[in-house]
């Protein structure tokens, strides 16, 4: 299977999507946040979006899917608890 990397960052809200080159299906959708994150992780680098070198993207895309995998496996956070103090 060969993959497309679809990224828009410079708009208000960026985004970069892996889509499935054959059928054009989003294989993986990063917002404003994750993109961030990544950022932050120094696992996005700008210039690997730009690469031409196929082993450089193998690379990116597979990082790309780890990320979001492992996003999706943390747990959901919860809502501040109310305390109470006892009367």
């Amino acid at each position: 299977m060969t993959y497309l990397i679809d990224a828009w960052l410079d708009r208000p809200q960026p985004y970069l999507r892996i889509l499935n080159r054959e059928t054009g299906e989003v294989c993986a959708l990063f917002e404003q946040d994750a993109l961030e994150e990544l950022r932050e992780q120094g696992e996005l680098d700008l210039h690997n979006l730009a690469s031409t070198e196929p082993p450089v993207l193998k690379e990116l895309v597979r990082t790309l899917f780890l990320f979001c995998y492992a996003r999706a496996l943390r747990p959901m956070e919860a809502p501040p608890r109310e305390t109470r103090s006892a009367a």
